[in-house]
């Protein structure tokens, strides 16, 4: 398989890997608390991240100041989203889950350059209006109701996820942050934050059968220990462009995933909504791009180092 082919492959599959984890954390959350959940899921990916790192340090020194700066406070904001969008899946459908965090797509520029210079172009503002209208229509898919609270949840879990985002990049800028070292930093705060939440529902753990724990191991070592490594090792064979294309077909799969495994279902109206969700994601992102490369300015990225989007 020419090289190309297989960066591209490894791309989609990352975003398959991230829209299947909304329906993993659904299941999962079925059977134990959400804080065990979380817990666990941060327990087994620390664990693997610390043996990752510790692997390919190569006399090279454990963990820089900056990187346990940077790492703790970006520990605190991932576990925050995490949190967010686990009780929030808890409580709606995957498929919407997975749509609705991609809002995050359009909100992390604009959040990106508050107080700073760069305007985005009105295309842009278009694009996240269309985002807008598609949040309404798939919270709305059954019928003009209140929206379900695990749909608010998701949402407040984009606009944390946009803050993250942005701040991996302020805290990233002009510092040489390794990104496996990183990621360790922030899956050891993220344990420690769940912990305590999650004591009294340990024996709970203990006692999950098999596929309960598939889950969770599902939900550590692909959705977000492999996808971390994969989306690293593609991301610097591939452009910044074609790589956000790829990734961003996470929001598809997770209609896929729901839908075909979880026996989910979509009103003609929210089906809409998916629509403009994914079309609206897709030009604000080519719109903000084309506008980083008008200005001269570093590459569109295509993501932070750290754990990956989905539920990751």
């Amino acid at each position: 398989m020419p090289d190309t082919r297989r960066t591209d492959a490894v791309l989609l599959l990352v975003a398959a890997v991230w829209g299947s984890s909304y329906l993993a954390a659904r299941t999962a959350t079925s059977a134990l608390p959400v804080t065990v959940v979380l817990f666990a899921r941060y327990a087994i990916s620390a664990a693997a991240c610390v043996a990752v790192a510790a692997a390919g340090r190569r006399g090279r020194r454990r963990c820089t100041r900056a990187e346990l700066r940077a790492g703790s406070l970006l520990g605190v904001t991932q576990a925050v989203v995490l949190a967010l969008e686990t009780y929030g899946v808890a409580h709606t459908s995957a498929a919407d889950a997975g749509l609705i965090i991609s809002l995050a797509i359009v909100l992390t520029p604009l959040i990106d350059r508050l107080g700073g210079p760069g305007g985005l172009p009105p295309r842009f503002f278009a694009a996240a209006g269309v985002c807008v209208l598609a949040v309404g229509l798939l919270v709305c898919g059954s019928g003009f109701r209140s929206p379900r609270s695990g749909d608010l949840l998701v949402l407040a879990a984009a606009v944390v996820r946009a803050a993250h985002v942005s701040l991996v990049g302020r805290l990233s800028a002009g510092r040489e942050l390794r990104p496996t070292q990183l990621t360790a930093v922030q899956t050891v705060v993220g344990s420690v934050l769940f912990l305590v939440p999650a004591a009294h529902g340990l024996p709970a753990l203990v006692r999950a059968d098999g596929a309960t724990w598939a889950e969770l191991l599902h939900l550590a070592l692909l959705c977000s220990v492999f996808a971390f490594l994969a989306q690293t090792w593609a991301v610097q064979r591939s452009s910044a462009s074609r790589a956000s294309l790829l990734l961003g077909t996470e929001p598809v799969w997770a209609v896929v995933v729901g839908i075909g495994l979880g026996g989910e279902r979509l009103t003609v109206v929210a089906v809409l909504g998916a629509l403009l969700m994914v079309a609206g994601t897709y030009w604000g992102q080519a719109v903000e791009a084309a506008h980083r490369t008008a200005l001269r300015t570093e590459p569109a990225q295509v993501g932070p180092p750290v754990l990956p989007l989905g539920t990751g």
